[in-house]
């Protein structure tokens, strides 16, 4: 059958008739555990009952109204983001992490000038400026030229950092962040780096962006991951979770960049959707204390089950994560191979750069769910290694 849709993703072969919690259904009746929830879209898994509810009542008064009109539920998601701050500020709503991050691009642009820092392995987005800060250089060549003014430092590297402020600091508008690496392998800021960049943003006063796009909306079981480590950004991103299920992105303008826009200068047509404010809104309200303690209980309970398995296969050589946010790294593997034994043995993972196992389970999985996992996971590298 020839397609007409340009071939952007590599899709996998199986056609999904209907899902549900951390199942997934093709059209042959197999059942598949989905190990990264659409990836780290659908904060309480597959066919949330109250997140479908929402939609179906708010789908019942109106589709789309533009932004000539301010809904309701847009005052609640956007206080709701602002309050987990604990600082006062104002939300932008998009559609996508790409466009949120290109909102904090457009503010900086307006209020500073100067050189724009991000860090090898960051990811922001793919759309021409957000491309621009994302520290992957394959993919970005086939689009040079891009922004200017735009250095990648290493991921940290606390010397390297201080020593290129020593020399730039003055110049220096903004950096963008991600505290912990998503398609970059989950990867974390370490303490000493973050008080580094931290002191340094004192010293120089340029704007800190913090990427929250897959890290935040309680991932990490803290409602923004930044608020794991010493830092205080003046913009945060964040979107995927955020919809549940819906496109919606938020651009959460802190302090003194409140109001950075005015009527005119930045705007969508589409956002923020209805439905997926409707959405948002029921996400938001399970956000509880609770829960994100929860998180981090089973984020724990989750590490240590990989470890265990890191210790049965010497093949895995690293494992590491915040709440579930999870990865584990293997050497000497086909990524191929891995990928298509799992999905034979009814799992779905996603493999970032042909080694590592990215796992983003949604936020109220069970231990027992997580077991589950385990046990496909144990199968399939058994599988694999025999």
């Amino acid at each position: 059958m020839v397609s007409f849709i340009i071939n952007t993703y590599n899709r996998l072969p199986i056609k999904i008739t209907k899902a549900k919690g951390i199942y997934i259904y093709d059209d042959e009746g197999r059942k598949y555990i989905d190990t990264f929830s659409g990836i780290g879209v659908l904060a309480f898994g597959h066919g949330d009952s109250f997140t479908k509810k929402a939609i179906r009542e708010k789908m019942e008064k109106f589709l789309h109204v533009s932004n000539f009109f301010l809904d309701e539920d847009a005052e609640f998601v956007s206080q709701f983001l602002v309050q987990q701050t604990h600082s006062p500020g104002k939300v932008y709503f998009g559609n996508s992490g790409a466009e949120a991050n290109e909102a904090a691009l457009k503010a900086i642009k307006k209020v500073k000038e100067g050189i724009i820092i991000s860090f090898e392995e960051n990811f922001h987005g793919r759309t021409l400026g957000a491309l621009s800060i994302t520290g992957f250089p394959g993919i970005r060549k086939p689009f040079e030229p891009l922004l200017k003014d735009i250095m990648f430092l290493p991921f940290n590297d606390s010397d390297y950092l201080e020593k290129f402020f020593k020399n730039n600091g003055e110049k220096v508008a903004a950096v963008f962040l991600e505290t912990i690496h998503g398609s970059g392998g989950i990867k974390l800021i370490s303490e000493e780096f973050s008080n580094v960049l931290m002191n340094l943003k004192e010293k120089y006063n340029f704007l800190l962006i913090t990427d929250e796009v897959q890290s935040g909306i309680g991932r990490t079981g803290k409602f923004y991951s930044f608020q794991h480590f010493n830092l205080k950004p003046d913009i945060i991103t964040v979107s995927k979770a955020l919809g549940g299920g819906l496109p919606l992105s938020a651009t959460i303008f802190l302090e003194n960049l409140s109001n950075v826009f005015r009527p005119g200068e930045h705007g969508s047509t589409f956002a923020p959707n209805p439905l997926a404010l409707a959405a948002s809104k029921v996400i938001l309200n399970r956000i509880t204390p609770d829960l994100l303690k929860k998180v981090r209980e089973n984020g724990e309970y989750l590490k240590h089950s990989l470890i265990k398995l890191m210790k049965k296969y010497n093949s895995i050589v690293d494992v590491r994560g915040k709440g579930l946010m999870a990865a584990f790294e293997l050497k000497n593997i086909d990524s191929n191979k891995l990928l298509f034994t799992a999905l034979n043995n009814g799992l779905l993972i996603n493999v970032l750069k042909e080694k590592i196992v990215r796992l983003l389970p949604p936020l109220n999985i069970t231990k027992e769910e997580i077991d589950e996992i385990i046990s496909k996971l144990d199968d399939t590298l058994n599988m694999l290694y025999l």
